[in-house]
């Protein structure tokens, strides 16, 4: 079986960051979204892994390289538009020849390993798809799943007002080879795109059975500031507590704390879940739970918590940072000014002075 990961989209829900960065490279816990995706089809057998790219094909191929630091092998295919998830399989079918394959959406994370998935979808050969699906408060913001008795699919319905179940789509597709007669069967939607979605009801329309598993654990579209703060908070949950760095005697480090090598930390309280990345320096701080700092970043005389600092930034004299997202080579200075916490979702290479 092999893995198609789709990496080529804009990204706009998470200007201005990604104006300048590919939105599955953006960091949590200080390592990159797409990573988590990378790592779970290897964990489920998957070695052979093609990447859809696009605007942000350069970025994308020096961060993933060639797939040998996952034991992958990565073939990279260019999607020049995002023309929607069914044509990312047609430009993929050379790649993906006529056998099986899963795939992920790069800015999608979940708790629940890839491998099961896999496992339900290869122990059941009469099925031609099987699709992730999520109990979900509002369906109406989804594409929505009507179900049978026995799992399978009857129909699809996309942000449908009057919902049949609140079983949302998630980002995981398994396909067999029947898959791609039906991308080139169907018409671009409304909004000028292969959507998926008319692919799978493609097959059911024409008696192809197309199974379903629900989710046991949580997923996060990663797509916007608030589900990627709350991936952050949840991957960082993970984490087992570990000093490679250097603490001074005048420093409290307080619960599930990593501190990478080469960082730094001097007369400063750092709260878990937490981490500091290679060669950071936290001085005169407090640091609080939820908080990933990026390599090379400095936090001076300032408090920050639940929030991610990309690499390369520093924060200087201010009060009190939350909630935020803070791109690459930012720097913020002063804010001295008591009151209530800032909230702040900046770009990179950007310079703020706060009063």
């Amino acid at each position: 079986m092999k893995g198609l990961i789709l990496a080529g989209g804009e990204g706009t829900r998470l200007r201005p960051i990604t104006h300048t960065s590919a939105k599955q490279l953006v960091p949590v816990a200080n390592t990159p979204i797409l990573f988590y995706g990378l790592a779970a089809l290897v964990d489920a057998g998957i070695t052979d892994i093609g990447v859809i790219v696009g605007d942000t094909a350069a970025e994308i191929k020096a961060a993933v390289g060639d797939g040998s630091r996952w034991g992958a092998r990565i073939t990279y295919i260019r999607q020049d538009a995002p023309l929607g998830l069914a044509h990312a399989v047609l430009v993929a079918r050379d790649f993906l020849a006529d056998g099986p394959f899963v795939m992920y959406l790069g800015d999608n994370m979940l708790e629940q390993p890839v491998r099961e998935f896999v496992e339900h979808f290869a122990a059941d050969p009469d099925a031609a798809a099987q699709i992730l699906l999520a109990h979900v408060p509002d369906p109406s913001q989804f594409g929505v799943a009507d179900v049978d008795g026995d799992g399978n699919v009857v129909r699809l319905v996309e942000k449908p007002s009057d919902p049949p179940s609140d079983l949302a789509l998630v980002g995981v597709y398994l396909f067999t080879p029947a898959v791609h007669e039906a991308v080139r069967a169907i018409e671009p939607s409304g909004r000028g795109e292969l959507e998926i979605t008319d692919a799978i009801q493609w097959l059911i329309d024409r008696g192809l059975r197309v199974r379903t598993q629900v989710l046991t654990g949580w997923w996060i579209d990663t797509g916007k500031l608030t589900p990627l703060l709350e991936a952050n908070r949840l991957m960082l949950e993970r984490l087992e507590p570990s000093n490679e760095g250097k603490v001074d005697g005048a420093s409290s480090i307080e619960g599930r704390v990593v501190i990478a090598s080469g960082a730094v930390v001097q007369s400063s309280t750092v709260r878990g879940p937490s981490i500091i990345g290679e060669g950071a320096r936290v001085v005169g701080s407090w640091v609080g739970p939820y908080t990933a700092i990026g390599a090379g970043c400095e936090v001076v005389d300032s408090e920050i918590e639940h929030s991610v600092l990309l690499e390369g930034s520093r924060i200087t004299g201010v009060a009190r940072v939350a909630d935020s997202l803070i791109g690459r080579h930012v720097e913020i200075m002063r804010g001295t000014q008591r009151g209530s916490a800032i909230r702040l979702l900046l770009g990179d290479h950007g310079r703020v002075e706060l009063p």
